[in-house]
């Protein structure tokens, strides 16, 4: 009986070293599965980063000549406002200082009203 006790014993220890192995692997699976997805994750992040780039460049471009476009216009418009100021500012400068000269003299010495009331 002792002997089937040992032997019952040993198949037990084995069980339980069978037992520990098979939870080792499991661990062992587990943490590389871990890695795995963690490295597919990694991975999918960067392709939908890119994807998102290339989107963004691709809307940048086809905007880009709107812009420039736009930027175009409103420098020929500023040009042609600028022009226009500029020969009204030609035509009109002569009447202009001649208005001014005219004005300042054109001077009628009067005595101050205040000065009036005071002789009264």
């Amino acid at each position: 009986m002792a002997a089937q006790q040992s032997q019952g014993i040993q198949t037990l220890l084995e069980a339980e070293k069978e037992a520990a192995k098979i939870v080792q692997e499991a661990r062992q699976y587990r943490v590389q599965r871990l890695k795995d997805a963690r490295a597919e994750a990694a991975k999918e992040i960067e392709q939908y980063k890119q994807a998102k780039e290339e989107e963004f460049r691709a809307f940048e471009s086809s905007h880009a000549g709107t812009t420039s476009s736009a930027q175009s216009a409103i420098d020929k418009e500023t040009e042609e406002n600028l022009q226009r100021i500029t020969n009204s500012y030609e035509q009109a400068k002569d009447a202009v200082v001649k208005k001014l000269l005219d004005r300042v003299m054109q001077v009628q010495p009067e005595l101050h009203r205040n000065l009036k009331k005071l002789n009264a």
